[in-house]
């Protein structure tokens, strides 16, 4: 189906696991929903393993798409889905005495809702190095809860000395033999008490002042070169993975003029009903201020965030 010149009741921005649980029941309460999105199953959707997608232990993004496909298919009725799009504008307008929001694309197409939910996801801040890209999903890694188990007596790298890089070393702990934490500048951040736990584990090294340079292998990671930035001299550690924790960017550049967003471009929204600081707009997923960022808890946001909107449409 494809869009058409409806006033829609509701727009979803985002085809990734929050989108689509946000669409299924924005169907089956039979809300006029228009969906748009780059790809279907979002970032997840390139992934070759995905560790515990809750009643299905191991499956793969193509796999997950799939099924995500299969599931809007029931609810095609009420729901229109405009894939490989990039959202780049919103706008809120006032007619008719009623809040309307106008939602453009990159072709420059325009729909208008009277409410919007915002689960465009996050990309990954990556290192930007030789061999990243080749060694994706084949050694390299962005996520720790799902791919830690995968490193069972391994060494292993984890990039980033913030909150992110010391929750991902806790991650690893029972799994990987040892774990390297490289961090660029001269100390190691986040909260003290889990900082104290990585410094003084027997499986744990730091490595301050460490610059990662390239990612090399054959099938898959066998090592890792980095720059020592005192010495400006090259190391090489032997490796069977390698963690990137140096965050994330939320796909928010869109709708950072109407909505509230933290110093890290994230979303703010209430916690209790996926509302922004604008009314009629919700956001669910990665793209917002919430932790914890899983597709399962990304799925539940986007429920939770959908009954809210339904009960505004209905009183309003």
């Amino acid at each position: 189906m494809s869009p058409d010149s409806r006033r829609y009741d509701l727009i979803i921005i985002g085809l990734g696991p929050a989108g689509v649980a946000a669409a299924v029941y924005a169907g089956r309460d039979k809300l006029r929903t228009l969906v748009l999105g780059e790809q279907m199953g979002g970032q997840s959707a390139v992934s070759t393993t995905i560790q515990n997608w809750i009643g299905i232990p191991s499956i793969s993004g193509v796999q997950m798409a799939a099924g995500l496909a299969e599931h809007l298919e029931t609810v095609k009725e009420d729901v229109t889905v405009c894939s490989g799009v990039l959202v780049t504008a919103m706008a809120k307008i006032d007619q008719d005495d009623k809040t309307i929001f106008r939602v453009t694309n990159e072709n420059h197409d325009e729909y208008e809702a009277a409410t919007v939910l915002i689960a465009s996801g996050a990309r990954r801040r990556k290192l930007e190095i030789p061999g990243e890209e080749k060694f994706l999903e084949r050694g390299v890694s962005y996520c720790t809860i799902c791919d830690a188990p995968l490193m069972l007596d391994n060494k292993v790298a984890v990039i980033g000395g913030g909150n992110a890089g010391l929750e991902a070393v806790i991650d690893l702990l029972p799994y990987a033999s040892h774990i390297y934490l490289l961090e660029i500048a001269g100390q190691i951040g986040g909260e003290k008490k889990i900082r104290e736990i990585v410094l003084q584990h027997e499986k744990t090294s730091v490595l301050l002042h460490a610059r990662p340079v390239e990612i090399l292998g054959e099938q898959s990671v066998k090592s890792l070169m980095y720059e020592d930035l005192i010495t400006r001299g090259r190391k090489k550690l032997d490796l069977d993975g390698i963690f990137v924790a140096i965050g994330s960017i939320p796909n928010s550049e869109f709708a950072k003029d109407l909505v509230e967003v933290n110093k890290f471009d994230e979303i703010v929204v209430d916690p209790y009903s996926g509302r922004t600081s604008l009314t009629g707009i919700w956001a669910a997923g990665d793209v917002t201020s919430l932790p914890y960022k899983q597709n399962n808890i990304a799925m539940g946001d986007a429920v939770r965030a959908t009954l809210n909107l339904r009960d505004y449409l209905i009183r309003n």
